[in-house]
């Protein structure tokens, strides 16, 4: 990516319309032209939200049911001692050590399972609330790229997926390649950059190559051990790697090279998934508080107060300072 191909600035639609002309580069007075950097092509001062936040609020909305795990584990721990507290004999039974349920996830470290759903969520919402006016590129077009060898059918751009599908097919390539949910969330944001600059639709004979080509470039930049592409031809076996090399390419190229994700855009990305579970039932699951991580906890807690006692001691004790404390003292007289 060293090279002038990063700069080029595509046309509004397909591939770059002449890549022999860089964005910046000498202009015909023989002045140069401000080449700007790849961190300043996205404006982040307009925080308008997300696309699929606003997919999702557009249309037909969609309720996934399955959610509040953390109330059915606590009726089903209620009905296992005896219905609400009180046994067969009419006595309440009581419990000074009741179990504590946690959010573990959090932006640093979110639920794996829980961001794949919601990602399959904000893909689904893209599709179902589709513009009606369809823009395709070629290169994401399955019929005519397929993954699998046999036949696409006819009717397959007209056949919306569910949710459940986008989960399996986003939750397969996830587990094989033992990404992270970092990766899932960096994911979205490259797919809906690839929509915006390449001003294509999501639809049902696109979505899978479109998120296929965001999760490579995402396992690259975004995981510690990257997934090279050969891997990801063991596990769409009836894909090529050369095929795989040019869908990275495309994706690169209509991304005009902005692979870079600034903390404050992956914050918003990731309470916005949070806010679209809560929407649809599908709450982030609640876990019960382990004793290994009441532990870590509990060694946190004493370092902070440990710290602050080192503190508390380290502070000296200031004394005010007052002057003309000593009396005015008279001179003694003798008389003899």
């Amino acid at each position: 990516m060293g090279n002038i191909h990063c700069c080029i600035l595509p046309s509004p639609r397909g591939r770059p319309a002449n890549t022999n002309e860089p964005y910046g580069g000498v202009a015909e007075s023989g002045e140069t032209l401000e080449l700007p950097h790849i961190s300043d092509r996205e404006d982040l001062s307009d925080h308008r939200g997300t696309l699929f936040s606003q997919k999702s609020n557009s249309g037909n909305g969609l309720v996934v049911m399955g959610g509040r795990r953390a109330m059915s584990m606590i009726a089903d721990s209620r009905k296992r001692n005896g219905g609400d507290g009180i046994n067969g004999r009419g006595l309440r039974k009581c419990n000074s050590c009741s179990t504590i349920f946690i959010d573990d996830s959090t932006v640093s470290q979110p639920n794996l399972k829980s961001t794949i759903k919601c990602v399959a969520l904000a893909v689904y919402y893209h599709i179902k609330n589709r513009d009606e006016v369809m823009r395709n590129i070629d290169i994401f077009d399955e019929k005519k790229h397929p993954l699998t060898h046999d036949a696409v059918p006819d009717n397959y751009n007209k056949i919306d997926p569910e949710h459940r599908h986008i989960y399996k097919f986003i939750k397969t390539l996830f587990h094989a390649a033992q990404l992270t949910a970092e990766c899932a969330i960096i994911t979205l944001v490259y797919l809906e950059r690839l929509l915006t600059y390449a001003e294509i639709t999501l639809h049902s004979g696109n979505w899978k190559r479109i998120l296929l080509g965001a999760i490579l470039l995402s396992s690259k930049v975004w995981d510690d051990q990257a997934v090279w592409n050969v891997d990801y031809c063991q596990i769409l076996k009836d894909v090529t790697v050369e095929e795989m090399n040019e869908l990275e390419r495309s994706c690169l190229e209509y991304l005009q090279f902005n692979i870079n994700v600034p903390s404050s855009v992956y914050a918003k990305y990731y309470f916005d998934l949070r806010s679209l579970a809560d929407a649809n039932d599908l709450s982030f699951p609640l876990e019960p508080l382990s004793k290994e991580k009441a532990k870590k906890l509990e060694a946190l807690s004493s370092v902070c107060d440990n710290n602050l006692e080192d503190v508390a001691s380290m502070s000296l004790k200031r004394s005010a300072s007052l002057n003309n404390l000593t009396p005015n003292r008279k001179s003694f007289a003798i008389i003899s």
